[in-house]
């Protein structure tokens, strides 16, 4: 039951897979950045500047990293256009237009996501697309845990809701 979606404000949030003392490390130097980030330049932090913030941070450590995959997502300016963006452990990013995934279960993703996921989906059924690919995935892969939780950010509203996946 450890999360593993972190807001870092209202616009943005990270995920973060992989070892869940790093996992807490990352967050808390990413929201301390953030705040300076917020006191220097008198504004919130915007997504593309998250993204490079999360990859120089990544990257400062790429001697002894932290075992986390981020991926950083959020809406981006006025128009309110998805950003998506994952990095490895020392920072690598990919920026996507539709998808990304991360964990251990990352190839079972991959397929699945592929194959459900299409473009300009409503809310409703980006939570389904999802529902459907992460239960599928976690049924492949005992490491991945036994449930998920899903966060759906639209310009008006968030939507988080837990799936719980096999117990056995």
């Amino acid at each position: 039951n450890n999360p593993k979606t972190y807001q870092i404000n209202e616009r943005a949030y990270v995920g973060l897979t992989g070892l869940a003392t790093d996992q807490q490390t990352v967050y808390e130097l990413l929201r301390f950045k953030s705040n300076l980030y917020r006191l220097r330049e008198g504004r919130e932090i915007g997504c593309r500047q998250l993204a490079a913030l999360t990859s120089h941070t990544l990257y400062e450590r790429r001697f002894a990293p932290f075992y986390v995959e981020p991926i950083v997502v959020g809406l981006e300016g006025a128009a309110n256009t998805p950003f998506i963006a994952a990095y490895d452990l020392i920072g690598a990013g990919v920026f996507a237009d539709d998808f990304v995934v991360g964990g251990t279960c990352s190839e079972s993703l991959y397929g699945m996501c592929e194959s459900l996921w299409s473009p300009d989906l409503e809310a409703d059924d980006l939570f389904e697309v999802i529902s459907q690919a992460l239960l599928s995935a976690l049924n492949r892969d005992a490491l991945s845990g036994w449930g998920a939780q899903v966060t759906i950010i639209t310009p008006d509203k968030i939507i988080v809701k837990q799936l719980k996946a096999r117990q056995d």
